[in-house]
């Protein structure tokens, strides 16, 4: 609402429009609703997730990639087929507790990045695949990703960012004087 007081402040959005805008924002029931009365106001890196008009994930003899703030409906479907499929879940936000990813990979790559606390499970049916989840395992009460996987012959690879070995980095008066 502030970005929305804010144009009306400014003069980007009349009265009328303002009072509109904040009764859909007031009464809207998803982050969908939210991010449509404000696309016109800020420009998309400044939005706070982009919404993809496109639910399916296609790469076909390419690589097709979703990162950044992006929200992530209950299902996805993904389909690799001698290309490379990518989704970076770490600054997304997942629609609901449990999300299902319906992967078709031939000969090609699908790729699941995902933050701390969010759990994988890869099910499914796959034929000269490699499946390779480095996630831990899940915790409860934590989100959780299923990835349904019809696979020939390519690789579903599942991982989130690795802590540093480094914690602390030097810390101050560990050093020899």
């Amino acid at each position: 609402m502030s970005l929305l007081n804010a144009a009306a402040a400014d003069g980007r959005l009349t009265p009328d429009e303002h009072s509109e805008r904040i009764e859909r924002a007031c009464a809207a029931r998803t982050l969908g609703e939210l991010a449509v009365l404000t696309t016109d106001l800020a420009e998309p890196s400044k939005q706070p997730f982009r919404l993809d008009r496109k639910s399916n994930v296609l790469a076909v003899f390419s690589r097709e990639r979703r990162d950044g703030r992006w929200v992530v409906p209950a299902t996805v479907p993904v389909v690799a087929v001698f290309g490379e499929a990518v989704l970076d879940l770490r600054e997304a936000l997942l629609q609901s507790q449990r999300v299902v990813i319906y992967g078709t990979v031939v000969g090609g790559t699908l790729e699941l990045i995902v933050p701390e606390g969010v759990s994988v499970e890869v099910l499914g049916t796959s034929m000269l695949t490699r499946k390779i989840n480095r996630t831990p395992r899940a915790v409860p009460g934590s989100p959780v990703v299923e990835i349904h996987a019809m696979a020939f012959g390519g690789t579903i690879r599942v991982t989130s960012p690795r802590r540093s070995r480094w914690r602390g980095g030097l810390r101050r008066g560990s050093m020899p004087g």
